[in-house]
């Protein structure tokens, strides 16, 4: 917390504005909205996994579809898929960006149409704030005439040649749990171009109530909206997301100056014109032997790191689900390894990490 959060959430108690509706609602979704420009309309939610099951249902995916989703991902851009009763589609990633491949993805299309199931929406995601390659995976999509829902979960603050990610879907949607950039404790957001599809949304999160003066429901809805209070958070949050984004870049700066003479730990660059929020910082190891000793030693010292996102298509629960893959994910889950990001480190806690990782290699 470091904005006017506790303001905000007082005069949600004062003005008794608790239910999933209010003044902090509508000011959150237009302070989202003016910061990410390009039109965008925003519904704020209840977790970005709602988002995501709202916008692969408004753009028309239903039981029996398939839908194509990145492969290298967390398991909640690929779970709102199955709650339709669809059927995911795996592909893996390009090297440029970690991100889901240009290349790949048409090859699963023309897959999808020769078996007679074209692809209802592809899910690209912004992997640890770096924008997936944007013109290239939307040329793709726009050929075929198949809508992105795009995951920006990981990517509030990132751009791609200066333009906000998560205006780039058809439907896109947006993170505020607990670990990401800024945070309402539990919350998400749905954003789209088009007025009409954020109204649809909202009317569906909030249980698809019919206009009338009874409780009337023709649709099946959700119980996907974000509190007053919980939104009363995020407003104080975006007052700071900026000073967020640069804590977070100056992390990886700070890792990449005290590394990146070590032979064995690459990082990951910003490709020219893509700007990434560095939600994470992550680097690849030479092996799983000398990540694992990394993060061992870390753990010794009571810091946590992670290995890299097990891609999906390596998961038990979707092991039977269609994949194109090339081995990139499942070489940068092997090597890979997400250091401590947190937006408040000192430099005293980035030289422990520091010169610990030397010590190891």
């Amino acid at each position: 917390m470091g904005g006017k959060e506790q303001e905000f959430i007082n005069e949600a108690f004062e003005t008794n504005w608790i239910a999933p509706l209010g003044p902090n609602v509508q000011g959150f979704e237009k302070d989202l909205a003016v910061y990410l420009g390009n039109d965008a309309h925003v519904a704020a939610l209840s977790s970005g996994t709602g988002a995501l099951h709202l916008a692969l249902q408004l753009v028309g995916v239903s039981p029996g579809d398939e839908v194509i989703c990145q492969s290298f991902t967390f398991s909640a851009s690929a779970n709102p898929i199955t709650y339709l009763g669809a059927s995911p589609v795996f592909v893996d990633s390009e090297k440029k960006t970690w991100n889901i491949c240009p290349v790949l993805l048409e090859e699963a299309i023309l897959n999808g149409i020769s078996r007679g199931k074209k692809p209802k929406a592809i899910v690209p995601v912004h992997l640890y704030g770096m924008p997936y390659q944007v013109n290239e995976v939307n040329a793709v999509a726009q050929k075929y005439n198949i809508p992105i829902v795009e995951d920006s979960a990981e990517a509030l603050g990132s751009t791609y040649n200066g333009i906000a990610c998560g205006t780039f879907g058809d439907v896109a949607i947006l993170s505020f749990n607990g670990n990401k950039i800024i945070t309402t404790s539990g919350g998400g957001a749905l954003v789209s171009k088009e007025k009409k599809l954020k109204e649809k949304a909202v009317f569906l999160a909030t249980q698809a109530r019919d206009d009338a003066p009874h409780y009337q429901h023709s649709e099946i809805g959700f119980n996907y909206r974000m509190s007053n209070v919980l939104a009363g958070i995020g407003r104080g949050q975006m007052e700071v997301l900026n000073d967020r984004v640069r804590a977070r870049r100056a992390n990886f700066q700070f890792y990449k100056e005290e590394l990146s003479q070590l032979e064995s730990i690459e990082f990951l660059d910003e490709p020219e014109g893509f700007y990434s929020n560095r939600w994470l910082t992550c680097i690849l190891c030479t092996s799983y032997e000398a990540r694992e000793q990394i993060r061992l030693a870390l753990l010794q010292e009571n810091i946590e790191s992670r290995p890299l996102w097990k891609p999906m298509h390596m998961q038990p629960v979707f092991k039977d689900e269609l994949s194109f893959v090339n081995g990139i994910s499942e070489d940068l889950f092997t090597r890979g390894l997400c250091l401590p990001s947190g937006s408040n480190l000192s430099t005293e806690d980035l030289l422990r990490i520091t010169d610990i990782i030397k010590g190891t290699v």
